[in-house]
């Protein structure tokens, strides 16, 4: 059997499936990591800005050397790190005298496999020959959000039913997804992106290339954008679980379920929709909309007097976020037709600084308050603000440039 470009977008389905489940497994697992080996919280919550900084180092070097890497040979690499940070889990902290340690080497693994391919599957799959880019990158990117809820669900189900002080196995089973991943990128074909054009690109090297790309304001809008989307995403996603139990008084699986759950369900029905719906749609104006629920979302989960209403609006948060990463990348695609990989790494390092600098800051800032996740939700509003005020800007921007074309023309 022939393998085609359909067989190249399932195996990059396989690998959004393999990123959330490296982002998102250990925090599971952090009151267990405590009472297990004695680790203090404050020092396993340095795990996620650890997880995330180790993206952004590897989005930092696919933007320099992307020209110069082999696209199979890096993706099939990262989803192999992905199995040895996920084995890695149910051995290497036993091993070392420190099991922090351990952890932290499993994480740094397992996020190098994710960075990569945060970066990588994007531009594969926009290089694909298929009508509906931004359809095909909406679903794409769907498939996290099914991966988020998968682990949560499967997960609290396995804790419950076999129990979770076996979570060593669960940890290997959850390589065998990452580990398909790998066999099946080493047989799809693999698309790259034009890296020129003769009437849209400005300039006919790499390095004016990259010049061009630094130098244009639009860009600069996007960079921005993404920033304030994985900003906004993970301020909310990585607090959820954590609001939800101190915050609302629910149990933790309750929390769980209703928390980081629900809104990863309702981050993929937006992305699922807009797959869907994506031709008849402004994706300007849909993002725009999206981040004006997101702020009233924000606001719902921080200040209604009720639980369930607070957790109705968590679930709120994803269904508008769920547009803001993948209809970035699908927008800067058109506007910036020559931007090829290393506009995908740039963007994506943008996301990964703003999925470190949004959790982060919102723990700080509940610190700062007595530990008022409240406060920290309201203050995070400013991010959905900025999109909002730079999708109006690129607006204008291509409107007038619509209209000198057609004067042009």
């Amino acid at each position: 059997m022939k393998l085609n470009s359909g067989h190249t977008v399932k195996a990059s389905y396989i690998g959004y499936l393999t990123q959330a489940i490296t982002i998102n497994f250990s925090s599971l697992l952090f009151v267990n990591f405590e009472a297990q080996y004695g680790i203090s919280l404050s020092k396993i919550s340095l795990l996620i800005a650890v997880s995330f900084l180790t993206q952004l180092l590897g989005d930092a070097f696919e933007a320099k050397f992307s020209a110069h890497l082999n696209t199979r040979v890096c993706v099939v690499l990262a989803h192999v790190c992905a199995v040895v940070g996920m084995t890695g889990f149910a051995w290497l902290p036993d091993l070392l005298p420190d099991p922090f340690i351990g952890l932290m080497i499993c994480v740094i693994i397992s996020a190098i496999g994710g960075g990569i391919i945060e970066v990588l599957i994007s531009p594969i799959v926009e290089a694909c020959p298929t009508k509906e880019k931004s359809a095909a990158m909406s679903l794409l990117h769907s498939f996290y959000c099914w991966g988020l809820a998968g682990v949560v669900i499967l997960s609290t189900l396995f804790f419950h039913f076999v129990g979770i002080e076996h979570w060593q196995i669960l940890a290997c089973l959850w390589a065998i997804i990452p580990a398909i991943g790998a066999v099946a990128f080493c047989f799809v074909p693999i698309y790259e992106l034009p890296e020129e054009d003769s009437e849209n690109t400005p300039a006919e090297t790499e390095g004016h290339r990259s010049r061009f790309l630094l130098r244009s304001g639009i860009f600069w809008c996007f960079f921005i954008i993404m920033f304030c989307a994985g900003a906004a995403e993970q301020a909310m996603s990585q607090w959820a679980s954590a609001f939800a139990e101190s915050g609302l008084g629910v149990s933790k699986s309750l929390g769980d379920l209703l928390g980081p759950c629900a809104f990863a369900l309702f981050m993929g029905c937006t992305r699922l929709f807009y797959a869907k719906a994506s031709a008849k749609l402004n994706l300007v104006r849909f993002i725009t909309a999206s981040s004006v629920l997101c702020i009233v979302a924000y606001l719902i989960t921080a200040l209604a007097p009720v639980p369930l209403v607070s957790l109705i609006g968590c679930a709120l948060c994803g269904l508008s976020v769920g547009v803001m990463w993948p209809g970035t990348y699908s927008l800067a695609t058109v506007k910036i037709p020559y931007g090829g990989v290393r506009m995908f790494a740039l963007l994506a390092m943008a996301g990964d600084i703003g999925c470190l600098v949004g959790p982060t800051a919102a723990g700080w800032i509940a610190d700062l308050c007595g530990n008022n996740l409240k406060v920290s939700f309201v203050i995070s509003t400013i991010f959905p603000l900025l999109i909002i005020i730079l999708c109006r800007a690129i607006y204008k921007t291509s409107g007038g440039k619509k209209k000198k074309n057609t004067e042009n023309r």
